[in-house]
């Protein structure tokens, strides 16, 4: 048995046209160079903790994916992160929720899970208790970028009836985000952020605007170990206050080392109403299932049930992946200790 390390970042339908082969490599070495840092935890004898995390910062500093910085902008133009984390060998977890300003979000839901006797936060009390401990915070700004804002004004152009900025408050937003560029005059603001036409489409291979982003990663480590953990930015527009499974432990994210680590993305409303990670390691546990059997039953007959998308990655305690998605592509990598990483983005 090999330690492993496997991670996702985000699923959804995949357009190959959209994507130069330069953008591509770029997606490649971006999950390659996260899973060689979390291998390199694994291959010292660290922990699959510690693995987990490191991974998850990673993906959460890569504005490539939907987690920190580059996370996706809610109907009134802010950010809401979450995120959780699951240590296998003790079942203890930690969780946040709705947080604006903290830089690494998996960090303060370690911190959640080592320094309190409570396992989930939300909003100002999150905040509140990731400053306590010593986590890094950022202006809101931070995770700002151009495409998820562009991606913003699309989405709310093309859905009649929803939530969408007025011009002040679409004028404020751009003008404070440092992560947009400056924008010296009006002409530059009109050429941006113009009614003449909708933004420019985002060169990213997964359709950005119906992608579930969150991201994750799931370890086994080299004394027998699992763990989870999960983090996100939400979905594009979504209504403020709204949460989905990601920092849901059962739901986005779990790990048990009688049975599995699993962390999830898609559409996060049905993962929360299957307990869709907790499902998995349930059919192993009480039913016999293999982790390849447990998986593709929830992923490919469960979720589709009652119309669920996305993906999971997960891992068993004999160090066996498993990596099922029903949409038409998922960002995805796994890295065993010795091996080169291997990582792939379509079906």
């Amino acid at each position: 048995m090999k330690p492993v390390l496997v991670i996702h970042g985000g699923a959804g339908a995949m357009s190959r046209a959209a994507l130069s082969p330069e953008k591509e490599r770029e997606f490649h070495e971006a999950l390659q160079r996260i899973l060689r840092t979390g291998q390199a935890i694994l291959a010292s004898g660290g922990s699959a903790l510690d693995a987990v995390t490191a991974a998850v910062v990673g993906l959460e500093d890569c504005p490539l994916f939907n987690a920190g910085r580059g996370a996706v902008f809610t109907s009134a133009g802010t950010h809401e992160l979450d995120a959780s984390i699951m240590d296998g060998s003790n079942l203890r977890t930690g969780a946040i929720a709705n947080v604006h300003h903290v830089r690494n979000p998996v960090l303060a839901a370690r911190k959640v899970m080592e320094n309190s006797r409570h396992v989930f936060f939300v909003g100002e009390g999150a905040e509140a208790f990731a400053r306590e401990h010593g986590i890094e915070m950022v202006e809101r700004t931070y995770f700002s970028t151009p495409e998820r804002y562009d991606q913003l004004l699309r989405v709310q152009k093309e859905t009649p009836g929803v939530a969408s900025l007025d011009d002040g408050q679409r004028l404020a937003s751009t003008l404070t985000a440092q992560a947009m560029g400056a924008l010296t005059n009006s002409s530059d603001i009109d050429k941006k952020f113009g009614t003449t036409g909708a933004p420019e489409q985002p060169n990213d291979p997964l359709d950005v605007d119906k992608k579930f982003g969150t991201v994750g990663a799931v370890a086994l480590d080299s004394h027998g170990n699992l763990a989870a953990a999960t983090s996100t930015g939400g979905i594009t527009n979504k209504q403020v206050g709204r949460i989905g499974d990601a920092p849901i432990i059962g739901a986005g994210c779990y790990a048990s080392n009688q049975t599995c680590a699993v962390s999830s993305t898609g559409t996060g409303e049905m993962y929360i109403r299957l307990v869709a990670a907790y499902d998995i390691a349930a059919r192993m546990r009480y039913a016999g299932a293999s982790l390849k059997e447990a998986a593709e039953v929830v992923m490919y007959q469960e979720l589709p049930s009652i119309g669920g998308k996305g993906g999971l990655i997960a891992v068993d305690a004999q160090g066996n992946i498993a990596l099922p998605f029903n949409t038409e592509g998922m960002y995805r990598g796994y890295m065993r200790v010795g091996q080169e990483p291997v990582t792939d983005i379509y079906r």
